[in-house]
């Protein structure tokens, strides 16, 4: 308020006739009373030195000031231009009243409107006879007031510091403080943050920048301007908020897809900035430093566990699942039993995973299935590898002797129709774990390296729960390799050859199914541990799978399961006919008799281009 009086002074000397550069106001210390250093510095002594404002460009910004906070400047503006009906300040009322006045500082590259400090009346003609405004984030930001700009609301967001960063967390965010603190002749370098857990980048970014003396904004790859313009825009509003807000900026990239703006304006915005993304980006014209941001460890994830207040299964839980500290204390918060706990975990491991598969809803039991005796023993091998790898490779220390083939991979190999399936499910509802199908055709991409980062995000996004992977007619993914004759052929080589090592680094289930065995690479063949094979079912089994198809609730009717078993089809077909017989059971609103399941076999055969026999049908009515 100093200043501004001032300033009223400079500007009634030039209404009272005493006006000129070598003339003073009121004040005779400093530059004509305008610089009173103060211990801290002022807001207003702070925006001069970090925008680089002159003594004249400052009592610009102080004139244009004095409209917004004393009612008096109004008259003694109309009273200095002559001109009752102009009664706001212009940059010609600044170069005729203020001292030391220079006209570069009317210029668009000078600080005044370069960081738009002062705003022009909106399509005047004459710069210098334009009515001058003080921006409203700069004028708060003089008296005392912070807040974000307006226009980057809904745009940038405050990063918070979180309360419960891990140790391995605090080491790399102390890392980054030291890079902050101690910047380079060149500058301070971008610093990469990459990993698959947003929410521990943006942890590790906001302590980094506490405790550098700093604030922490983030914004959305996908919200930057695309418009060459509008970017230039964004960047200067961005580079004075932070110099206002003392904050750096996280870049935040989320899709592949937004990568190249996130590049663009990285090595176009001046300050401290982070990438937050799962890979590194490549910077051509902007020094950047990579940090590797992990997920708590699996100690760290059990100290987390119990500060939640969760004491039982906590080595199950660190073992299966692979939460960050918010998956945590949320699952924690939403239980009261252990089965709510663990199905609260496979929740929280939901999301990323639900937008790249299918999830399935699994009820199926052992009692549901029929298989030969030695098949039923591997899926339940199956289960029990699954059930005790921490035991094994951890307690019983295989993971330390070797690192290499830890993943768990089955492939099931039959016939459509042979449970392969179902028997997925059955190991599913077993483990009490998630089953995802892969989408082939969101996964498999005709553009060279796109198949492989389809697949990584599925794996990345999977290890959170550990869910089972289901591969659905996997010989269309995992055909073996051929000659290399084209680029093509080396690629699609690639390609098996990343899915082998990613199988063996998972730390779930993976299943392949498929019934062209025989297309499969004999190299990935080798690295599978389970290999079950699902045979067409015998008369036996039909039997079997035939008494065990209708629920309970089903009303029957003199259902003879030994004549049903001589159609020659498979357990899917068996389903097919049996689901058809009961709605056209329901449909006659009477019990499922032979009657029923002879129409709803006559539709299957037709269906599948196979002719139903009279030794399958006889005796039937």
């Amino acid at each position: 308020m100093s200043a501004l009086d001032a300033v009223r002074g400079l500007l009634e000397g030039r209404a009272e006739g005493r006006a000129g550069p070598d003339r003073s106001g009121p004040a005779e210390d400093g530059a004509h009373g305008l610089t009173r250093p103060t211990d801290p510095p002022a807001a207003l002594e702070t925006l001069c030195k970090v925008f680089g404002l002159s003594p004249f460009e400052r009592a610009v910004l102080l004139m244009c000031a004095g409209m917004e906070l004393n009612s008096k400047f109004a008259a003694v503006c109309a009273r200095a231009n002559g001109d009752a009906q102009r009664d706001y300040p212009t940059f010609s009322l600044a170069l005729g009243a203020l001292p030391e006045a220079h006209w570069s500082a009317v210029t668009p590259n000078a600080p005044l409107r370069r960081w738009r400090l002062i705003e022009l009346q909106p399509g005047a003609a004459d710069v210098t006879q334009s009515r001058l405004r003080i921006d409203e984030r700069v004028l708060n930001f003089l008296t005392g007031v912070t807040h974000l700009d307006e226009r980057l609301v809904g745009i940038v967001e405050a990063v918070s510091v979180p309360a419960d960063l891990v140790e391995s967390q605090r080491a790399v965010a102390e890392r980054i403080s030291n890079v902050l603190r101690e910047p380079t002749d060149a500058g301070l370098p971008v610093a990469q943050l990459c990993g698959n857990d947003a929410n521990a980048r943006h942890g590790v970014a906001a302590a980094a920048c506490a405790s550098a003396g700093l604030n922490l904004h983030s914004v959305a790859a996908e919200v930057l301007p695309n418009d060459a313009r509008e970017m230039e825009s964004f960047t200067r509003l961005w580079e004075r908020e932070a110099v206002l807000a003392t904050s750096a900026l996280l870049v935040e990239c989320n899709d592949a897809e937004n990568l190249l703006a996130a590049v663009r304006f990285t090595e176009r915005v001046r300050g401290v900035v982070f990438i937050s993304s799962r890979e590194r980006l490549q910077l051509q014209h902007r020094s950047a430093l990579t940090f590797d941001v992990a997920k708590p460890t699996a100690k760290e994830q059990g100290a987390l566990w119990k500060n939640a207040g969760v004491n039982g299964q906590v080595e199950a839980l660190t073992t299966q699942f692979d939460l960050n500290a918010t998956s945590i204390r949320a699952a924690a918060a939403q239980s009261k039993s252990p089965e709510e706990l663990w199905n609260a975990c496979r929740v929280q491991a939901r999301p990323r995973l639900d937008n790249l598969a299918q999830r399935i809803e699994v009820r199926s039991a052992w009692n549901e299935i029929v298989l030969p005796p030695p098949q039923l023993a591997m899926l339940r091998e199956v289960a029990a590898h699954v059930r005790q790898r921490a035991k094994v490779y951890e307690t019983w220390g295989f993971a330390q002797k070797c690192a290499r083939g830890l993943g768990i991979s089955a492939l099931f190999s039959g016939a459509s129709g042979t449970g392969k399936t179902l028997a997925a499910e059955v190991l599913a509802n077993e483990l009490r774990l998630d089953l995802y199908r892969i989408d082939l055709s969101q996964v498999v991409s005709k553009y060279i390296g796109e198949t492989e980062k389809n697949l990584r995000r599925v794996f990345d996004a999977a290890e959170e729960g550990g869910a089972i992977l289901l591969f659905d007619e996997a010989d269309a993914l995992f055909g073996r390799r051929s000659e290399v004759k084209d680029s093509h052929d080396r690629y699609a080589n690639i390609e098996v050859s990343y899915l082998l090592q990613r199988m063996e680094a998972y730390r779930g289930l993976a299943i392949l199914t498929t019934n062209k065995k025989d297309a499969l690479d004999p190299a990935f063949l080798r690295r599978l541990r389970f290999i079950i094979h699902f045979p067409f079912p015998d008369a036996t089994e039909r039997i079997e799978i035939w008494r065990r198809m209708f629920p309970a609730q089903t009303p029957v009717d003199s259902l003879d399961v030994t004549k049903l078993a001589k159609l020659h089809v498979a357990g899917g077909n068996i389903r097919n006919i049996a689901l058809n017989a009961a709605f056209l059971a329901a449909d006659a609103n009477e019990p499922v008799r032979m009657r029923h399941l002879l129409r709803a076999a006559r539709t299957e055969y037709a269906k599948i281009e196979k002719s139903l026999t009279d030794a399958e049908i006889g005796g039937w009515l």
